[in-house]
């Protein structure tokens, strides 16, 4: 089961449902509820034609067919791992930020099991991303992570994320994201490899710094002093 009961809606429902879900998000961009639904609601090609690149690749149906999830019960392992190891360097990002792979928000708008998983599984590989990038989570980390998810997925939600987002930076914050972190995103999310069709839990006992470079991660720059 990907997530709670999932809701049918006609076209004039998803596009009620799209732009609530937008005018609250930008509101209040705490709510991972209202971005979830905005994905989802606006998502569905973007999401099919990610769920035909993971059938094309090895890795990609291998994730297809066993459904792995991002959840406590799944991961715990990797609080275990050599300091070196991917899945060590995942769970030192979640512990320091007291994050918890269960806080993601069910899928709700999806119309198959398939995508109602892909779009679970963009989801819930967030957190990975961030690792992998050496990312922040401050507005800045998170506006540039939605351009490489946008590269990745072509998702309209990561878009209006990125937009919303730079209009409530302060100028400082402005001229440091558009001088720094988005060349940066573009570059990354470009000559990385298709992340979507990354088994990532068979990779957490391997050197962080190996995986990185076998899928062409570009960390993020150091913020300038």
């Amino acid at each position: 089961m990907i997530g709670g009961a999932r809701v049918h809606l006609n076209r004039w429902q998803q596009a009620a449902v799209a732009v609530g879900s937008a005018v609250g998000a930008l509101l209040d961009p705490r709510r991972a509820d209202l971005i979830a639904a905005l994905g989802e609601t606006t998502g569905k090609p973007a999401f099919e034609r990610v769920l035909e690149r993971m059938k094309r690749s090895p890795e990609g149906r291998a994730v297809l067919l066993d459904r792995p999830r991002v959840i406590s019960t799944e991961v715990s392992h990797a609080w275990d791992l050599p300091e070196n190891t991917f899945g060590a360097a995942y769970a030192k990002f979640m512990g320091s930020r007291n994050f918890s792979p269960d806080d993601r928000p069910p899928v709700r708008f999806m119309e198959t099991d398939e995508l109602a998983y892909v779009a679970m599984r963009a989801r819930e590989v967030h957190d990975f991303w961030h690792t992998l990038f050496g990312l922040p989570t401050n507005l800045i980390g998170e506006s540039a992570l939605k351009v490489i998810e946008f590269e990745q997925m072509y998702l309209p939600m990561c878009f209006l994320s990125v937009l919303g987002g730079t209009a409530r930076f302060n100028e400082k914050q402005r001229a440091l994201f558009f001088q720094h972190y988005f060349p940066w995103a573009l570059q990354a999310g470009m000559r990385c490899t298709d992340l979507m069709c990354l088994y990532y839990e068979r990779h957490f006992h391997e050197d962080l710094e190996d995986v990185r470079s076998r899928w062409g991660i570009v960390l993020a720059p150091a913020a300038p002093k």
